[in-house]
């Protein structure tokens, strides 16, 4: 007793050091959080926030909360990025708890840990741009933390898990994933807890945790639930009303070969998201370099069962789950992506023995996502054009935004991404999405923004497309058209030829009257 009392003090409460370290990559964020322009999707959800309410036409409320910042200064990205920056932070110190908890007790191993989780791709670029994963993130890690509480200390912990699970789904529904998770670690770790009350309760106290959103979905025609699983599962989702919806065309890999091609194609997606780090663990595979790295003295650590089961279970069900899922529909990246938070302090261990080349693999990725968000700020970068899609993101709407301010009449936007840019940087512009043109979005339902009702217009309105040609609007006629060029390292420029080979964006804007 007196031994093991005497190693955990050697070795536990390194709290200094990892609030120091997360102080570091805190400031990092802030930093590139203030440099980097808002992006379209960010300022979709920033828009909600103007109106808070259980839900949306795409998500639960979570990352509405998160954007109430903007409120206190709009047009700023960085007082918009305040809630996420925060979420993200809370992320870190509970998932170093988690770490410490689970058993890496020695400095190198929790840091080691924290800096995969901070130095992963969607960790470097999930730490500032706000999306739902960024509720998502904080509910998961929580969540995490409170089980192997449950499962190590006081099953009574079942009901803060529940209730972190509850918060992770109003932040984004994959948090049902975590279900699975929970009910593997129990089996393997302590069965005797499903003889207890508490598993149930927490169950119980996630579902109270989440019914205002699934009220909210039950007298919206289950909007945002019919969406998304619609956009998951490439699919129209019958006895979901939903039509807005199911009016985006779903459609999946249809053959053997499409179906394989598209698993490679998820299984390569996941893979990158570490980046660098690759390299770090195609050293660790290789024998001799493994062999002399080793440390005859060091004796690794050993997690504690309770905590090694949850944590395999976090990374294996969200990349299993997905991984089938990519055989009927296209699974986009970050989908998974909280698998990461369970696989970092595993592969810490893994890449014990080669620790300096995972650090240093750290750092590459760290310095590569800094240069392309000064990129996004400056266009500074000579990249090619394939690789100029955060350009696209945010350049140029800030000018767009400010002409169209100056526009005698009613501004209208035929995409909601548009729309969201325009309302961003010029808040008092009463502008929306104009039905019909693109993909339906939350605008069209008039709660953020007021619904525009073509039979109701009698005034010459603009138009701001990309469209080539006006769009056809039954009962008004293009009368007027100006044409932007945005080119990067260049304002905007209007009419004439492009002043590049390849603008980043060529608005029109057209002037209708009714007819």
């Amino acid at each position: 007793m007196t031994s093991a009392s005497s190693h955990s003090t050697k070795h536990s409460h390194p709290w200094g050091l990892i609030l120091l370290l997360i102080a570091a990559m805190t400031l990092w964020r802030v930093a590139v959080a203030a440099l980097m322009p808002v992006t379209q999707d960010e300022a979709y959800y920033f828009d909600w926030a103007r109106s808070l309410a259980w839900g949306y036409f795409d998500h639960p409320p979570g990352v509405a909360l998160l954007g109430i910042g903007g409120l206190l200064e709009p047009a700023s990205a960085l007082m918009a990025r305040l809630g996420g920056l925060l979420a993200a932070t809370l992320t870190l110190l509970m998932l170093a708890r988690l770490y410490v908890n689970s058993g890496l007790r020695r400095g190198r191993d929790w840091a080691l840990a924290l800096l995969l989780v901070f130095g992963v791709l969607p960790g470097l670029a999930g730490g500032v741009i706000t999306t739902p994963d960024t509720a998502l993130a904080l509910a998961w890690a929580l969540a995490l933390h409170e089980a192997e509480r449950a499962l190590a200390v006081d099953r009574r912990r079942w009901i803060t898990a529940g209730v972190a699970a509850g918060l992770g789904l109003l932040g984004k529904y994959s948090m049902v994933l975590i279900g699975p998770v929970f009910l593997w670690a129990i089996l393997r770790a302590d069965w005797r807890a499903l003889r207890t009350p508490w598993p149930y309760l927490g169950g119980l106290a996630a579902l109270l945790v989440f019914s205002p959103n699934l009220l909210w979905n039950a007298q919206h025609e289950w909007l945002s639930l019919g969406f998304q699983l619609g956009h998951g599962f490439s699919t129209e989702v019958t006895g979901f009303a939903a039509p807005e919806a199911n009016a985006i065309d779903h459609e999946g890999p249809g053959s053997t070969a499409e179906r394989l091609a598209s698993l490679a194609s998820y299984a390569g997606t996941q893979l990158g998201l570490w980046g660098a780090i690759l390299v770090a663990m195609f050293v660790r595979l290789w024998p001799r370099r493994g062999q002399m790295q080793a440390d005859p003295a060091h004796v690794p650590p050993v997690l504690a069962r309770s905590a090694r089961e949850l944590l395999i279970a976090a990374t294996a069900f969200p990349l299993l789950f997905f991984a089938l899922v990519s055989l009927v529909s296209e699974v986009e990246a970050n989908w998974p992506a909280m698998y990461l938070m369970a696989a970092a302090p595993l592969a810490a261990l893994w890449l014990s023995t080669v620790r300096a080349w995972a650090v240093a693999a750290v750092g590459v990725n760290l310095v590569l996502v800094s240069l392309y968000a000064f990129h996004a700020a400056t266009d500074a970068l000579p990249l090619p054009d394939s690789q100029n899609r955060i350009l696209r993101e945010t350049h140029g709407f800030q000018e767009l935004a400010q002409i169209a301010a100056d526009l005698d009449g009613p501004v209208y936007a035929d995409r909601y991404q548009t729309t969201a840019m325009l309302r961003f940087y010029q808040p008092d512009l009463e502008t929306t999405q104009w039905p019909g043109l693109t993909r339906p979005s939350e605008y069209l339902r008039g709660q953020i923004a007021p619904c525009v009702s073509p039979q109701a217009v009698h005034e010459p309105f603009w138009l701001v497309t990309r469209f080539g040609a006006p769009p056809q609007i039954p009962g008004f006629s293009p009368v007027q058209q100006r044409l932007l060029f945005d080119c990067p390292r260049r304002p905007l420029r209007e009419g004439g030829e492009p002043p590049c080979q390849r603008p980043l964006h060529s608005w029109r804007l057209y002037q209708y009257r009714p007819e």
